[in-house]
């Protein structure tokens, strides 16, 4: 009783204008008010029915805050992102006297009484909302009967990915929101603050793209067995980054090129290379989905894997022909008589063998300038000359049909590498845009 007195005796003093003694707040939960349902009235209502029902559709708007896009994939062709869903509308069933005109927030079990829009992902794989460490739901009812609904959700959901232009591509993807049940007739859904209702955070990124640009849309789609829906859209674009791509890919792919180039020079087997190559293409593609259509990684690695081929068949072309000339001259180098044991090469010019228009001819020469080794081979050419009179047409003929496997190593040091330079100007010309 003494306790209850002083209280009192405090609260008078508080209350004396001029006081200096702080004044308490009123807990209201303590105070004898109705409770929440009692408040709104939810048992005198049928909140299975929409608002308004019967009369025109009503207005939902959505805003959504972007918290993270985690994953792309273009295995999958999905998108995985977080963010929060927020809906507005107004249902006077779930309005309440107020002398403060504040309004009152409420935890997900709420909502299981109350009328709440039918929202859903198309083209979702998986979603849910999160329960950590209670359901992320809020509600909040204001007196006027507005109503705020927020959750947090995760969502995947499809992308239909072009891949003909990867790793230089950019890809499109969308997040669609609609009414289940409602049609347009019923529900009317709509952005809130238009472009403005989509907020994101500036620290957002990907790994392998770069987010160019976020933005929504709203269209309307239509079921032949149901009816017109409002359907909102969050549309969102992605530039891959190339970087990644110029060093497992392109930048190996190139040097291997240039590595088949080396035989051009020098004796050596490219079949290393040409294993490298198919190695580099298997790489590739063992991480992308199994598509119909030619991707532009596949153009590049399939033309410098030609490059690469046509390398090696010049190699054994230029092998296979050298082999053959060098058995040609050991073949000729067997028929040469043996001039070893000529002590007087002048003897041999003075053989029957020849005519004297030969002598005339072959005296003019000089038998002072033509000194040891030059005298065997001129001599050499002589006997063969009168020896194989009959084979001369023969020989003649198939020295012409002989080819200079140096010119052809020549030629190929400027053709491959033009070629392939004039190849890599198109490519990243056409596909860089």
């Amino acid at each position: 009783i003494r306790s209850k007195r002083e209280t009192t005796r405090a609260e008078r003093e508080a209350r004396k204008p001029g006081s200096t003694l702080p004044m308490r707040s009123p807990d209201v939960t303590k105070a004898p008010v109705m409770k929440s349902e009692q408040l709104l009235k939810l048992d005198d209502h049928d909140f299975t029915m929409r608002p308004g029902f019967g009369g025109p559709a009503i207005p939902v708007g959505v805003d959504v805050q972007l918290e993270s896009l985690a994953t792309i994939s273009e295995v999958d062709m999905d998108f995985t992102m977080t963010l929060y869903l927020r809906h507005y509308w107004k249902d006077e069933r779930l309005s309440f006297p107020s002398n403060t005109n504040q309004s009152m927030t409420f935890d997900g079990r709420l909502v299981k009484k109350i009328w709440v829009p039918d929202i859903f992902f198309v083209h979702s794989k998986r979603s849910f909302i999160h329960d950590t460490t209670t359901e992320n739901v809020m509600l909040r009812v204001h007196p006027d009967g507005k109503v705020l609904y927020s959750l947090r959700v995760t969502v995947t959901a499809m992308c239909n990915m072009d891949l003909s232009p990867f790793p230089l591509d950019t890809q499109t993807c969308s997040l669609e929101i609609e009414s289940y049940a409602y049609t347009d007739d019923d529900l009317m859904l709509y952005w809130k603050r238009g472009n403005k209702s989509l907020q994101t955070d500036e620290k957002i990124s990907l790994s392998q793209f770069l987010i160019r640009e976020f933005h929504t849309t709203t269209k309307l789609a239509f079921y032949s067995s149901t009816g017109w829906y409002n359907r909102l859209y969050i549309n969102f674009t992605l530039r891959r980054h190339i970087f990644f791509f110029l060093l497992q890919t392109y930048f190996p792919a190139t040097l291997m090129v240039m590595l088949s180039w080396v035989s051009f020079w020098i004796d050596r087997n490219c079949i290393t290379t040409v294993l490298t190559m198919s190695t580099i293409i298997t790489g590739v593609n063992a991480s992308m989905p199994r598509v119909s259509y030619i991707k532009a990684v596949d153009i590049y690695l399939w033309v410098s894997f030609v490059f690469v081929f046509l390398s090696v068949i010049e190699y054994a072309a230029v092998n296979y022909l050298s082999t053959l000339q060098e058995r040609k001259e050991r073949m000729q180098s067997n028929r040469l008589p043996c001039t070893c044991g000529m002590t007087h090469p002048g003897q041999m010019m003075m053989s029957n063998s020849y005519s004297d228009m030969d002598m005339m001819t072959t005296g003019n020469y000089g038998m002072s300038e033509l000194n040891g080794d030059k005298q065997e081979q001129f001599l050499v050419h002589l006997v063969l000359d009168n020896e194989q009179g009959a084979q001369r047409p023969a020989v003649s003929s198939s020295s012409s049909l002989s080819i200079d496997t140096h010119a052809i190593d020549k030629y190929s040091r400027v053709i491959f590498p033009g070629a392939y330079t004039l190849f890599n100007i198109i490519y990243w010309s056409i596909y860089s845009q």
